[in-house]
């Protein structure tokens, strides 16, 4: 027998769920995953063709998944970065027994579910007074971070630093009409970290993009650009020494988070017991999350299943009560064996 699913385009997806909508959903994914759901960490697969003539390096697979029992649904992320183009993202959704439910184009909504689950680290780990961000980096996913924190902080006023000026200052002019808080370009990170509670690192830079001796006792650092290559690293020794280490997976961190890694290897942390505990499991009341106005968090994510997951079932479910997407027809492996055109050959 088989199975109808339903395809969504990115501009199916558009438009489709709010921000606070994306915010909840990957909430209860992260909880579900703090009671036991099952998610991996991310697995790479490069190819062998060479550099790619945009970036210079071998284009490469980056898939992860998750369950979700609560709320019958399981699936994978898939990215394909490093292409000709800016690359492909494609989000597939299975019931919990295993029926194909949707194939969603997964690029458009990206920075949307990055930025839902940096506001699920800020409410799990920031000061309830924080108001005031600095963003290391200006593009795409600073944006959705930018949106998604004002939806959990009162914040009044965001900095953002990246090398590029101009790209720094259209930045600040362009999300001017996306949030309700103050946006000023500066000229460096240490300007833009001076007043901070909340740091949103974004970045694609492969050595430490602010100095952590320079943050104010009490900050929040979302990590959220450079996390699973073992050999970059977007916060300095001191950040990790100091924070209060949560992730989305932590054996994800433990493989390849470089900050975390090169901590480690020259004596600023023990690699086995500076790890506090994945986000999920604050969630889950398993461990708490900020226990001082002094301490120093840190929440690492660079995408994982259960943000994937909850995500895309969010926009599966909201297309379906508007009759949004295309539907496709799946074969079971039983049926489709029946299919196959064996060609008799001379042995």
């Amino acid at each position: 027998m088989s199975q109808k699913a339903l395809f969504l385009s990115g501009k199916d997806v558009a438009g489709l769920a709010t921000m606070e909508e994306f915010i909840e959903a990957i909430r209860d994914g992260y909880r579900q995953r703090g009671e036991g759901a099952s998610a991996k960490p991310s697995q790479v697969i490069s190819s062998d063709a060479g550099p790619t003539p945009r970036y210079g390096k071998a284009a490469s697979l980056v898939t992860y998944g998750a369950s979700m029992p609560d709320s019958n649904v399981m699936g994978m992320y898939t990215m394909c970065p490093s292409s000709a183009t800016e690359g492909w993202y494609l989000n597939q959704l299975y019931s919990s027994i295993g029926e194909p439910l949707a194939v969603i184009d997964g690029a458009s909504w990206n920075p949307l579910k990055t930025g839902a689950v940096g506001a699920v680290g800020v409410d799990a780990l920031a000061r309830d007074d924080s108001s005031v961000v600095a963003l290391i980096g200006s593009g795409e996913q600073s944006k959705g971070q930018l949106v998604a924190i004002e939806h959990v902080r009162d914040i009044e006023h965001a900095y953002v630093y990246s090398p590029n000026k101009e790209h720094r200052e259209k930045f600040a002019k362009t999300m001017q009409d996306f949030v309700k808080c103050d946006i000023t370009s500066v000229d460096s990170s240490d300007a833009a970290i001076e007043n901070a509670d909340i740091i949103v690192t974004a970045t694609k830079a492969s050595n430490p993009v602010f100095d952590g001796s320079k943050m104010k006792e009490g900050v929040h650092v979302n990590a959220v650009g450079q996390g699973s290559e073992a050999d970059k690293r977007e916060v300095d020794e001191v950040t990790v020494k100091q924070a209060k280490w949560v992730s989305d997976i932590k054996a994800r961190t433990l493989r390849s988070q470089g900050a975390y890694i090169y901590a480690a290897d020259h004596g600023f942390i023990d690699f086995d017991t500076h790890y506090y505990a994945e986000l999920g499991e604050v969630l889950a009341n398993k461990y708490p999350g900020r226990e001082s106005e002094t301490e120093v968090t840190l929440f690492d994510s660079t995408g994982s299943g259960p943000e994937a997951v909850a995500g895309g079932k969010l926009l599966y479910e909201k297309a379906v009560k508007a009759g949004i997407g295309t539907e496709i027809e799946f074969y079971s492996a039983e049926e489709s064996f029946g299919f196959t055109d064996y060609i008799a050959t001379d042995w």
